[in-house]
């Protein structure tokens, strides 16, 4: 028997979880700050994957004849370098690309920036965080000099009176998360903004707090309007603005013409629920922690930064007992984002125009300085190169033909490379088009470290070996690198590869150079930055600027313009409880997949009885882009202006068939929460009810320690002190009992999540 205490593979939450491996493979809650031993469904389920039959398990080679056959890691490995050189020698060096994911650990992260830019020498790279934290990463490094998901740890949410979410259904994304909204509901300050009432959103019913149900994309105005209230109603906190904070004055006279009645016209928001919001976030204790949902947009940039500018206004920021946040998506979205996937940084998260970052990264890595390349381009742009400057692509840990903006778009691109390599352990949609595929080792198979949305660097480790076939990326890129003569060192060791990236951050910003695999080993709190000790609070003297103080930038609110004729409603995309990213993990999973097995359209009742359509029938949603099928939910949970689909799905149940690659100015954030489209019924399209209400129900009695009361049919309202008393009252896991708190996140997540989210 094997067994290694790790963390989950899933969301940035990183919920502690023991992997037990005797015969088969089982995983258990463990005991940790963030999730209280409580695991969600898919942490519960996630040891499924690692036995799938569906694992690949042999490089594969695309044939003359156009299938994919399996070849030796020998010959596989020639025809990649074989690529790589060629493409360089012919096209130049930026003819080769590398598009990187936020699941990597930090050690391939690292390993996978060094490799585009020392053994390719190319400056084509991104990663598919670019889709996830752009925006609010942009925003805070402005705003604060630095950007780290919470600059707090997540426990300190316990004791707010007021939390205001904006944009993030955590209820689905991260249910163990739930635990710490406890006390703001207890105190009836729980303030979720959402179009869609959400079950993070009826988790303010009952006095435990307010839904905000805005219009979508107009967070930018609402945060507009309630910083102005702040102001004209002196609940600004003037000594803090004076002693920590520049730039009041401009933001002051930007806000001045979003009055009251302004926002609530543009936003749908009563006047007396936008009063009472500024009030309780003035009154102590408060946070504001956005999501998704308002990054997600051409203006993403603009609407995080609104939200910045109103917690430095109320004082929050750095402030005992409040502040502000973004809840990082991706399993290693902090991480993943510090040390050189992306297209202009370096490790450490500097900058890589830096002259003298560039110096001592060089250094580390034994190069010359000028043999780094220049900054590239974001993930879309480079997207959008490819079959053109770009001929060679390398992916790892992404599934861009599900996830990307105007996906179709996205695979003819990909179709016109001359050579597409994919790294994966599923032949993913985007493996299905490579002409090379590399099997490459699962999270409960590999050594490394993880950065969770706290800024906490934690260990994952290894429990069981992997299938005898797949390879660690680190391995694969030493190969490639020795086939290409690359300079530089490219160790297969987790520990050392981590020892460099330490070295390489030392003095950056995210300054991982006090740690060690063996300190992390000892159980120690490494929040970044950690030199000698941890940082958990970074902001609580000073600001990561070098004054010390935080910028409050004024941004202003532009309506968009339209760019689908004849689309009347508008979309906007997310998640389900039991689906996760683009579904190459969860889709494989038999209880997740029965639970969601296709998208769902929701649609308001209003809205499905203009357009003639019933609950249950399939219908089209188009635009200029595309088509995507999918059935009808009718709810009132959504607006009458707006519908909503899940992006994990692919081929015609792909929401992002339909978005636009409309990008943020300043983060390159693609616009995936407002598409305009217009719905229609699919003719003789047939209802199969039957079907969708015995997939709306769990049978309980396979995990007896979830709440029945959660238990229900698609659509049906829970009222949210039912819903939240079977999340937090307590219950039993099915791996024995835990902390009451916990055990009851887990329970809520081992279910049907009945309101579509």
């Amino acid at each position: 028997m094997s067994s290694a205490d790790t963390h989950c593979p899933y969301c940035a939450l990183q919920c502690a979880m023991t992997v037990t491996h005797q015969g088969e493979t089982t995983v258990t809650g463990r005991d940790f700050p963030t999730n209280r031993g409580g695991l969600c469904a898919k942490g519960w389920t996630s040891a499924e994957l690692l036995a799938s039959p569906q694992r690949l398990r042999v490089p594969l080679l695309r044939q003359p004849d156009g299938t994919l056959a399996e070849t030796t890691w020998e010959e596989a490995l020639d025809a990649v370098a074989r690529a790589f050189r060629e493409t360089k020698a012919t096209y130049g060096p930026d003819a080769n690309a590398i598009f990187g994911g936020g699941g990597l650990t930090n050690e391939k992260a690292y390993q996978l920036g060094k490799f585009a830019r020392i053994a390719l020498g190319t400056s084509r790279i991104d990663y598919n965080g670019r889709f996830c934290m752009s925006s609010a990463a942009a925003a805070s490094n402005r705003a604060f000099g630095m950007d780290r998901g919470l600059p707090f740890p997540v426990t300190d949410l316990d004791d707010a009176q007021t939390i205001l979410l904006l944009g993030s259904n955590v209820a689905a994304t991260m249910p163990p998360f739930l635990a710490h909204l406890a006390g703001a509901r207890a105190a009836g300050g729980l303030i979720v903004v959402d179009p869609r009432r959400s079950a993070t959103a009826r988790l303010t019913e009952d006095g435990a707090g307010t839904p905000l149900q805005a219009a979508p994309g107009t967070d930018l105005p609402l945060l507009l309007g309630l910083t102005h209230i702040a102001i004209a109603e002196g609940l600004a906190d003037r000594a803090y603005i004076e002693e920590r904070t520049t730039g009041f004055d401009a933001v002051r006279r930007s806000v001045a013409p979003w009055w009251p009645e302004r926002t609530a016209f543009v936003t749908g928001v009563p006047v007396a629920d936008l009063r009472a919001t500024a009030r309780r976030l003035a009154a102590g204790r408060a946070f504001i922690l956005t999501g998704r949902g308002v990054e997600q947009h051409v203006d993403g940039t603009a609407t995080a930064t609104a939200a910045i500018n109103l917690a430095l206004v109320l004082g929050l920021v750095g402030t005992e007992g409040s502040g502000y946040g973004t809840l990082t998506g991706q399993g290693n979205g902090q991480g993943g984002r510090e040390h050189g996937q992306k297209a202009d940084q370096l490790p450490g998260y500097r900058s890589i125009r830096d002259p003298d970052a560039r110096r001592h990264v060089a250094g580390v890595w034994g190069v010359d300085p000028d043999e780094i390349p220049d900054a590239g381009i974001p993930a879309t742009a480079l997207l959008g190169e490819l079959g053109g400057p770009v001929k060679t692509l390398l992916v790892a840990g992404s599934n861009v033909v599900v996830s990307a903006p105007d996906v179709d778009a996205v695979r003819e691109r990909l179709r016109a490379l001359d050579t597409l390599i994919v790294c994966d352990f599923f032949l993913s949609e985007t493996a299905e088009l490579a002409d090379i595929v590399l099997p490459v080792l699962q999270w409960a198979e590999e050594e490394g470290t993880m950065t969770s949305l706290e800024g906490r660097v934690i260990r994952r480790r290894r429990a069981l070996p992997g299938p005898e076939g797949a390879r660690s990326e680190l391995w694969i890129m030493a190969e490639i690198a020795r086939r290409l003569g690359a300079a530089s060192t490219w160790s297969l060791d987790p520990s050392e590869v981590f020892d460099e990236l330490a070295r390489a951050s030392e003095g950056g910003i995210a300054d991982y150079s006090g740690l060690s695999h063996a300190l992390l080993d000892t159980g120690i709190e490494a929040y970044w930055p950690y030199r000698s000790s941890g940082t958990p609070r970074p902001f609580a003297e000073r600001f990561a600027h070098a004054d010390g103080r935080a910028r409050l930038v004024p941004v202003e609110a532009t309506p968009p313009t339209p760019t689908d004729r004849g689309a009347d409603l508008t979309l906007t995309t997310g998640r389900y409880l039991q689906q996760y990213q683009s579904g190459t993990q969860t889709r494989r999973v038999t209880e997740l997949n029965d639970a969601r097995p296709e998208a769902r359209l929701e649609i308001h009742p209003a809205t499905a009885s203009r357009l003639g359509i019933r609950d249950g029938v399939l219908v089209a949603v188009s635009n200029e882009r595309g088509t995507v099928r999918a059935r009808a939910s009718v709810t009132t949970d959504i607006r009458h202006d707006t519908v909503f689909l899940p992006f994990h799905y692919a081929g015609e149940g792909c929401a992002n068939r339909l978005t636009e690659a409309l990008v943020d100015p300043t983060s390159a954030m693609p616009e995936f929460k407002r598409t305009r489209v217009r719905v229609e019924a699919v003719p003789d399209a047939t209802t199969p009810a039957a079907h969708h209400i015995a997939a709306s129900l769990v049978v309980v009695a396979e995990h007896p320690g979830v709440a029945p009361a959660l238990v229900g049919v698609s659509g049906g309202a829970v009222p949210g002190a039912l819903l939240a008393g079977a999340l937090l009252a307590g219950a039993t896991s099915p791996s024995g009992p835990s902390t009451s708190a916990a055990l009851s996140s887990a329970a809520s997540s081992r279910t049907e999540e009945e309101t579509h989210v």
